[in-house]
C-alpha cells in the first residue's frame, strides 16, 4: 500500500476569487488576497514537491487533476466534515488506516515554514507522540502523530488564539509526549505579511 510509511497532509482551499484569504481581502481586495493565496500555496509546494515521503493534498471542495500540484507527486482527495476539526479527523484517520504510521498536516498558510522543519516534525515522531507547530495567531500550522487523537479535534474554536493552548491542554490529559517546533507565522492579516507585500 506505501513503502515509508510517512504521510505529509497539506490542506488547500480551491483557489477561488473571495473564497480565500478573506481579512486580507477585507482590507487589499479580493484580487489581492487570491494572489497572496497563490504565491503561500506556491510556497508550500517549493517545500514539499522533493520532500521525502509520501505526500497527499486534501482540497477544500473538489480534487483539481489540472493544476500545479503534480499527479505524479502528490495524492489528492477531498476534505470532508462540518467544521475544520471533523476534516483534520477524517484526513488523519483515513492516513492512519491507510497504513501510515507517521502523519503530519499542514496548510498553505505559512511563508516561514521550511522543508528542514518538516524533517525535523517527522524525525520528532521517532521519539513522541505528538509535534506541534505554535503560530503566533494562537493556532498552530502544523500537528503530527503516530495514533489518532480525536480530542484534539473536538471543542476548539477554529480559527481563534485558543486553538493552541486548547491542543496542549488535550495532550496534557491524555498524557501524552510531545515535541515543540519554532513558532511561526501563518498569513491572515496584512501585519503577518512579509514586507514585500506591504509597500
Amino acid at each position: 500500500m506505501n513503502t515509508k510509511k510517512q504521510l505529509l497532509i497539506i490542506f488547500y482551499r480551491n483557489p477561488e476569487l473571495g473564497k480565500v484569504k478573506t481579512r486580507l481581502a477585507a482590507s487589499l481586495g479580493d484580487d489581492k488576497a487570491l494572489a497572496i493565496y497563490l504565491d503561500l500555496a506556491s510556497h508550500t509546494r517549493q517545500i514539499t514537491d522533493a520532500f521525502d515521503t509520501d505526500k497527499v493534498v486534501f482540497y477544500s471542495d473538489h480534487i483539481d487533476t489540472e493544476d500545479n500540484w503534480s499527479n505524479d507527486v502528490y495524492q489528492k482527495q477531498l476534505q470532508h466534515g462540518h467544521d475544520l476539526g471533523e476534516r483534520m479527523h477524517n484526513a488523519f484517520d483515513w492516513a492512519l488506516q491507510s497504513g501510515y504510521q507517521s502523519v503530519c498536516i499542514i496548510g498553505t498558510d505559512c511563508f516561514d515554514l521550511t522543508s528542514e522543519l518538516l524533517y525535523k516534525a517527522f524525525n520528532d515522531l521517532h521519539t513522541t507522540d505528538v509535534v506541534i507547530g505554535p503560530a503566533r495567531d494562537g493556532g498552530y500550522y502544523l500537528l503530527g502523530m503516530n495514533t489518532l487523537h480525536a480530542d484534539f479535534f473536538k471543542n476548539k474554536e477554529w480559527g481563534t488564539y485558543t486553538v493552541y493552548s486548547d491542543t496542549l491542554e488535550d495532550i496534557g490529559n491524555l498524557d501524552l509526549e510531545f515535541a515543540l517546533l519554532p513558532i511561526l507565522t501563518d498569513v491572515d492579516e496584512i501585519a503577518d505579511l512579509p514586507k514585500r507585500y506591504q509597500r
